[in-house]
């Protein structure tokens, strides 16, 4: 009891205090040199802005690059980066001083952009289910978003990146404000045009995947089934049964899981590579990707290899989020490949071959066209030239 109330006063005392010290901070010059970095709400070096860090490290070194990090997610920070833990001292010492502010999604809350500041958006994906200010036509995915503060936020940005047309056409409209749209590009996407063969067996092996097997990808996106774990809609022990032994299934849960899909006892070819810290490398390890919402799959149409849509419930998901074009359809530039809605579909389409077919190949072909026009492996450095050496794309360039 003493110890719990000692808790709760400690933490109303920093609560009072270190608004203070903020306050105190941004009275003091901008660190021309400090970027602040952050991904996922706090969860780690990832995504667009692990990329751009990357990249100026080698083109601008004299940055220092520094992360923002929840508490629970601090250990899984690689050695050697630098970070703060969000809402610490460190933190607001740091956001108050920094001219460059990186993130994917949003810094925690109370901060005050100064002038000087520069404040990039990268987003964590193409745009396929409603977003910002579309997302108040269904309320059932709204729930709990407070749309003024989204406008709040939006209003800090100055760049805006834009993985593809289709991508800066929504920001623009769900995210208005007086930013400026980077068609450049997406950085994380920059390594599946980098990867040597040599690199792709060695993530296979240390996955422990049987040489001359066929790795398949799965990767839902988060479902809420009420008790928060990993319920996916695919028999995932029936599924690689009964398409044979030839075939590995990695499985990739949401973030929103944390760092286990539960699958222990699912099957000795099912592996759950959740925990995996790079979901890039999942991409480049496999020979195709199954998936239904994730963005995942507009990136992973960069590698050129076959993606299967399984969505045996489409259409609820299109009623209650909203989704921006019709994934289904098997219209050119909206399919990237063949689809399956049940468990059945989907085993018949690795059973006779039509997951990796010629028309499937078609459909990917537009689908690739259409979303990733600006990937070529160069994205992160024109995002660095941009941002931080305030140069334009190289000539020729037509992002």
């Amino acid at each position: 009891m003493g110890r719990d109330w000692g808790l709760r006063a400690k933490k109303r005392i920093r609560a009072r205090v270190l608004p203070v010290l903020y306050r105190a901070h941004l009275h003091r010059p901008l660190d021309p040199d400090l970027v602040v970095h952050g991904a996922y709400w706090n969860r780690g070096v990832a995504c667009n802005p692990a990329a751009i860090h990357a990249k100026a490290l080698e083109l601008v070194p004299r940055l220092r690059h520094v992360w923002v990090v929840g508490s629970r997610h601090a250990a899984r920070v690689p050695s050697g980066v630098e970070y703060v833990v969000a809402g610490s001292r460190a933190y607001w010492r740091v956001m108050a001083t920094a001219t460059y502010l990186v993130n994917n999604s949003s810094f925690p809350g109370g901060f005050s952009k100064r002038a000087g500041q520069v404040y990039l958006q990268t987003h964590h994906g193409t745009p396929l289910k409603s977003m910002g200010l579309d997302q108040r036509r269904y309320p059932d995915s709204a729930r709990g978003m407070d749309f003024e503060k989204v406008l709040a936020h939006v209003r800090q940005w100055d760049f805006s990146l834009a993985a593809n047309p289709h991508a800066a056409e929504v920001w623009e409209r769900v995210y208005p404000g007086s930013y400026e749209h980077l068609h450049l590009g997406q950085p994380r996407n920059d390594r599946y045009f980098h990867a040597t063969s040599d690199e792709v067996a060695a993530i296979r092996a240390s996955l422990g995947i049987p040489s001359g097997s066929r790795v398949l990808l799965y990767a839902p996106t988060h479902r809420d089934d009420g008790a928060g774990r990993f319920a996916p809609p695919l028999d995932l022990a029936r599924f690689v049964r009964e398409t044979g032994d030839a075939y590995v299934l990695l499985v990739r849960a949401h973030y929103f899981h944390g760092v286990s899909a539960g699958l222990a006892a699912a099957h000795p070819r099912v592996v759950d590579v959740t925990a995996h810290p790079r979901v890039e490398d999942l991409c480049l390890a496999s020979d195709a990707l199954i998936t239904d919402y994730s963005s995942l799959l507009f990136d992973y149409a960069c590698l050129d290899r076959p993606i299967v849509v399984h969505a045996p419930d489409w259409e609820g998901y299109r009623a209650t989020r909203g989704t921006y074009f019709d994934l289904l359809s098997g219209r050119p530039g909206d399919t990237p490949g063949a689809v399956s809605t049940s468990d059945d579909e989907l085993i018949g389409l690795f059973r006779d071959g039509g997951w990796d077919s010629a028309a499937s190949g078609k459909l990917r072909a537009a689908f690739r066209a259409r979303f990733c026009p600006y990937d070529d492996g160069r994205a992160a450095e024109r995002v660095v030239r941009r941002l931080f050496l305030n140069e334009g794309p190289s000539p020729g360039w037509t992002g």
